[in-house]
């Protein structure tokens, strides 16, 4: 059984730890081999096998003497290393944050679910600054897709350690970002589930910025109930609000424009063969066009992109010394765009956001949306790396239907629903807007299983 700790879902592991079937000491230890073993050394940037074991020991101690702190005690958790952990450098990805300090205290959401009883296990990859949502990493190596045959394909971005520490059965939940769809994109191309939370549900103290008016927080996991409690435990609630609604309730719109441009063949059918089995749940769609999304495409073609211009503002200073010689090309080339994006530029597309998000809600009222996370599955590694042209298409096409959410402020669940080309998963994004995360999560739990069929 030790073996397969990591690759249990929250709820069949907490099962385990609660009825003292196992020892949160024997969790971390397998876990931890398992990490160490394991043939791809590029998933996990850091490993905090000391803390892990300090942490664990604590809370088997509490378990035996009939202290639980919850559902979570005794399970591990992977960190992106986009957040604090007391005593380590949070590098970001980068080779030029390495010898930063090290942090001074953990993330806020570290501690919170360090005081539900979680146990840090340790730092996972990541696209360099969060800046990609391929998951492509030249320094520290590229997590190769668990889901893969053959050639390695990429994880997604850029949360790419955590989707693969999970999809890989290493551990069952890793914390994410999300500013243009760094959970849901690992969580689609690797087949598991990632719930990207509305921008400020959570608190964002320790958390290494990409773009603040955009970024979020969202765990990657096996279940939409292992968000549901991850969520919680993240909010310092001991008990989750969330339960599953009625599907035959659900009203939900497929948008009829951008999100199926250019979608491959399979990730279409997988979607449409999920829709269906909805319908015959009883849930009703109507198909339409969103306006608002040809208008933020036209908008970021004429002003530049919100992310491009915070970014850019974030790092000038870096790109303008010795350190940009030091960062993924790819990232600096993309990082640089935002110098051609002046103040007015940045003011016309604030406002216009602005209107878009009342206008969009507005237009959806309590309806949810639904499309394919991602409009292709997971490609190959080889032709990204070696061509910079590519990885840009490849990259704006993988990013083009989460970002619609992100700008937008929506909250949303990628929910794996299928398999498209070589065999590679599916996601089937469900979203709701701004601020309704209880609505969607209500949602997403009613719905997991439909949406699934028959893929695991």
């Amino acid at each position: 059984m030790s073996d397969t700790f990591g690759a249990m879902s929250i709820a069949q592991l907490s099962a385990l730890i609660q009825n003292r079937v196992v020892d949160p000491v024997e969790v971390t230890e397998a876990v931890l081999e398992a990490i160490r073993k394991h043939p791809d050394q590029s998933i996990f940037t850091a490993v905090f096998a000391d803390r892990a074991l300090r942490e664990a020991t604590a809370s088997s101690e509490r378990l035996r003497q009939g202290r639980s702190l919850g559902i979570l005690d005794g399970i591990p958790i992977a960190w992106k290393d986009l957040l604090d952990i007391e005593g380590r450098a949070t590098r970001a990805g980068s080779k030029v944050l390495a010898g930063a300090a090290p942090a001074e205290k953990d993330a806020a959401v570290v501690t919170a679910l360090q005081r539900s009883g979680m146990i840090a296990i340790g730092s996972t990859n990541m696209s360099e600054f969060a800046f990609s949502g391929l998951g492509i990493n030249p320094h520290y190596g590229t997590p190769s897709n668990p889901a893969g045959k053959g050639a390695p394909r990429i994880p997604g971005g850029s949360s790419s350690g955590a989707g693969a520490a999970v999809a890989a059965g290493l551990v069952p939940v890793a914390m994410g970002t999300d500013t243009g769809g760094s959970v849901r994109i690992p969580a689609a191309f690797n087949g598991i589930v990632g719930y990207k939370a509305t921008r400020g549900r959570y608190p964002m103290d320790g958390v290494f910025p990409l773009a603040r008016s955009l970024d979020s927080l969202g765990p990657l996991c096996r279940s939409v109930q292992d968000a549901v409690w991850i969520d919680a435990a993240m909010r310092g609630l001991s008990i989750p609000q969330v339960a599953a609604g009625d599907v035959s309730t659900l009203e939900i719109v497929i948008p009829t424009n951008v999100v199926f441009d250019g979608a491959e063949a399979g990730v279409i059918d997988a979607f449409e063969t999920a829709v269906e089995r909805l319908k015959q749940a009883g849930a009703s769609f109507t198909r339409m066009a969103i306006p608002a999304f040809d208008e933020i495409l036209a908008l970021m073609a004429k002003h530049g992109t919100l992310v491009t211009a915070e970014a850019f503002a974030l790092h000038r200073e870096r790109l303008a010394g010795p350190e940009a010689a030091e960062m993924d090309r790819r990232v600096v080339m993309r990082t640089r765009l935002g110098e051609k994006i002046s103040m007015p530029d940045y003011v016309a597309i604030v406002e216009a956001r602005d209107r878009l998000v009342q206008e969009v809600t507005s237009l959806l009222g309590h309806r949810l949306v639904v499309f394919p996370s991602v409009a292709h599955v997971a490609p190959l590694l080889a032709p990204l790396e070696a061509d910079d042209d590519l990885f840009v298409a490849v990259n704006g096409k993988t990013l083009r239907n989460t970002m619609l959410g992100n700008f937008l402020d929506w909250c949303g669940v990628s929910i794996p629903c299928g398999t498209g080309e070589a065999g590679m998963p599916v996601g089937f994004l469900l979203s709701a807007p701004p601020r309704h995360d209880e609505t969607l999560l209500s949602a997403a739990l009613s719905a997991e299983a439909i949406i699934r069929g028959d893929f695991v």
